[in-house]
C-alpha cells in the first residue's frame, strides 16, 4: 500500500470543509480571503486558489468576482 503525503491544497480544503460543516463558516458568508489564508497558513496564492477551485467543484462555495468566495446555502 502506498502512503503518499496528502497535497497541501487538499489539506486546506479539508480544514475549510470541516469549518463549513460545523457552521463556523455559515451559508452566504465569505470564507477568509486569499491574503488572510496566505498569512494564516503560509501558503502560496496559487495553492489557495487551487483549494477554492476544489471547494467550488464540491459545490460548497461560490465565487463573486471582486467580492470574495462565499459558502453556499444548503
Amino acid at each position: 500500500m502506498c502512503s503518499e503525503p496528502v497535497p497541501v491544497y487538499q489539506q486546506l480544503a479539508a480544514i475549510l470543509r470541516k469549518q463549513i460543516e460545523r457552521g463556523d463558516l455559515p451559508p452566504n458568508r465569505p470564507i477568509p480571503s486569499v491574503a488572510r489564508l496566505q498569512q494564516e497558513y503560509g501558503l502560496a496564492r496559487g495553492t489557495i486558489l487551487h483549494t477554492v477551485r476544489v471547494l467550488v467543484a464540491e459545490d460548497l462555495v461560490y465565487v463573486v468576482p471582486g467580492k470574495g468566495t462565499f459558502v453556499k446555502p444548503n
